[in-house]
This record gives structure tokens, sequence and C-alpha cells, in this order.
């Protein structure tokens, strides 16, 4: 299973549709929906959070947060 917290910097993978249920409603409300293009933008030094750019918006999320939302890898 492949998350957003599998990617490698500067990856690109698309938010599945399976991982709609466990998306949290802001990151939702951010653009973060089924099909979305996600790229890993940077990692912070002690690797939480995740900087990543959802849709041409830059988001930072916990690395919690980002291991629950499943991707297809492009």
């Amino acid at each position: 299973m492949n998350t957003i917290a599998s990617l490698l910097i500067g990856e690109i993978g698309y938010v599945s549709e399976e991982s709609l249920e466990s998306i949290p409603l802001k990151l939702l409300e951010m653009g973060c929906l089924p099909g979305a293009e996600v790229e890993l933008v940077q990692i912070a030094p002690l690797k939480d959070p995740l900087y990543i750019c959802v849709n041409g918006s830059h988001l930072a999320i916990r690395k919690e947060t980002a291991a629950m939302i499943q991707i297809l890898k492009s």
C-alpha cells in the first residue's frame, strides 16, 4: 500500500478513492481529494511534518496523517 508518507522527495502520486474516508475534513477542503496530484516537496529535519504540493497548493501535514492517505504512484 502506497501512502503520501511513502513518497520520496520530488515523487508524484495521486490520491486514491479508497482513502476518502481517512482524509481529514480540513485537507479535503484544501483540495486533497481523490484524483488530486500530490508531490512530496520536503521533509522536516526530524521527519515530521511533510511538506507537500497538492494541485498547486503547498501544505505541511503530519507524517501520521500522511500515512493514512493512500495514493497511486505515477
